[in-house]
């Protein structure tokens, strides 16, 4: 199987998982959300609405800011994205269905978001879990400091 069946493969998972949500909670199907969907799932960066938005319009789709944020929130509660809010106001998303548990290195100066994991990071989650007698279900570490570069002006 190629790289591109594999790829079509995932985004026909995502889209069925999708459009059992919209089924399941009585929401309409309609092709914008799908499209929002696909351009997600397309990506392999952290965004805003708003830059989806307007890569949305710049590739000649017909969707509407309120159609995106929507779809985002409805994607959001399915599963699908990942919220974060990386210390601004602005809310920043990214794909998660199918992608391993990782965490965040932000620059305080310029907004860029690197990913990394570290399973040390998972025992520890672990160990405390046990030790305190908690299950853990999630968690999320975000790092903030200066990236090296252009934005190195304040090491």
């Amino acid at each position: 199987m190629t790289i591109k069946e594999k790829e079509d493969n995932f985004i026909k998972k995502v889209v069925n998982i999708f459009s059992d949500h919209l089924e399941k909670n009585n929401f309409r199907k309609t092709p914008e959300r799908f499209a929002i969907l696909e351009e997600i799932y397309k990506r392999n960066d952290h965004f805003d609405a708003e830059a989806l938005y307007i890569h949305m319009k710049t590739q000649n789709y017909r969707v509407s800011r309120a159609t995106v944020y929507n779809t985002l929130d409805l994607l959001v509660n399915c599963d699908l994205v990942k919220k974060h809010q990386f210390g601004k106001n602005l809310a920043q998303y990214e794909k998660s269905y199918g992608y391993k548990q990782h965490d965040h290195l932000i620059c305080i100066d310029c907004g860029k978001v690197l990913e990394f994991c570290d399973p040390r990071i998972q025992q520890i989650k672990d160990m405390m879990g046990e030790m305190l007698k908690f299950k853990v279900i999630d968690h999320s570490l975000n790092l903030y400091g200066h990236c090296q570069g252009a934005c190195d002006k304040n090491k």
